[in-house]
């Protein structure tokens, strides 16, 4: 087995190898002892189901309607007009 084999049944059928048909799961036991690559593999993957089986992390209340009220004061503050793209333009031709 190598390691594009044993990504591809972690990937199918988790990380946990005691689930694994023996086969692969004796593969895979031999493919980590000698790869570091694998067990990097197989740690991530570890990681990966941790954090997707974790419980979801809420936002503070009234998070929402602080972020509505700043963006608002932003747009009714006045602010200098954007120069247009094609005066900029002409006003660089003219310069030359």
């Amino acid at each position: 087995m190598d390691v594009a084999e044993f990504e591809d049944l972690i990937d199918r059928l988790g990380e946990d190898m005691s689930l694994w048909p023996e086969p692969q799961r004796v593969a895979a036991a031999q493919l980590l002892e000698t790869s570091d690559h694998a067990r990097t593999v197989l740690d991530a993957a570890g990681v990966l189901r941790r954090a997707l089986s974790a419980p979801p992390i809420k936002a503070p209340a009234g998070l929402a309607e602080r972020i509505v009220s700043a963006a608002l004061q932003q747009t009714s503050e006045p602010t200098s007009p954007a120069p247009d793209a094609a005066d900029a333009c002409v006003n660089s031709a003219d310069r030359r």
